[in-house]
């Protein structure tokens, strides 16, 4: 029989798409102000294959990735999300988005996003929340998955989660001494 054990807390992260840069810091402060404060963000990403928010948002899309520094529980992904899809609201204009904003987390093993789609590789975890398997760490990489965003399979993208994740192990050991 297995015993059920306390699984590790996780290094949170937060997805944006925009096409308007000069909203992404109001944004992040709107998150800092809700999550805690911000450890990493990274370098703009461009995306050409972000086409499914452009008819909302426009193009060219823009991408960056902001890493809370706080550790969050795993069970904790579902309320995040509710209140990520809030702060979308905020910013809306005319009832279109500006932002698109996907939380997640990493842990040594994967790479998770939260979403309100289901599909077959995503498990519910509550309040009309859909875990994402998006990548997971073997044999010290992060793979690509079938199912896998192009976005989060592209080489950038892939080293920056690299270095996220390099981060959460370090947080981790601080935690234990």
């Amino acid at each position: 029989m297995s015993k059920p054990k306390q699984p590790d807390n996780a290094k949170f992260l937060i997805s944006l798409f925009m096409k308007e840069k000069r909203i992404f810091e109001a944004v992040v402060m709107r998150l800092e102000s809700i999550f805690g404060e911000i450890d990493i963000i990274s370098r703009c990403f461009n995306f050409d294959f972000t086409k499914y928010y452009e008819r909302e948002m426009g193009a060219p899309l823009f991408s960056r990735i902001v890493v809370v520094k706080k550790l969050i529980e795993q069970a904790s992904l579902s309320d995040i999300k509710l209140k990520t899809n809030a702060i979308e609201k905020e910013f809306s204009y005319n009832e279109n988005r500006t932002v698109n904003i996907d939380p997640g987390y990493i842990l040594r093993e994967r790479f998770v996003l939260a979403t309100g789609k289901n599909f077959s590789h995503r498990i519910y975890i509550g309040n009309n929340i859909y875990a994402d398997l998006e990548l997971i760490f073997h044999k010290g990489f992060f793979e690509v998955l079938p199912w896998t965003y192009p976005d989060y399979a592209s080489e950038n993208m892939i080293l920056f989660l690299t270095k996220v994740r390099a981060k959460y192990i370090s947080d981790l050991k601080e935690l234990c001494l």
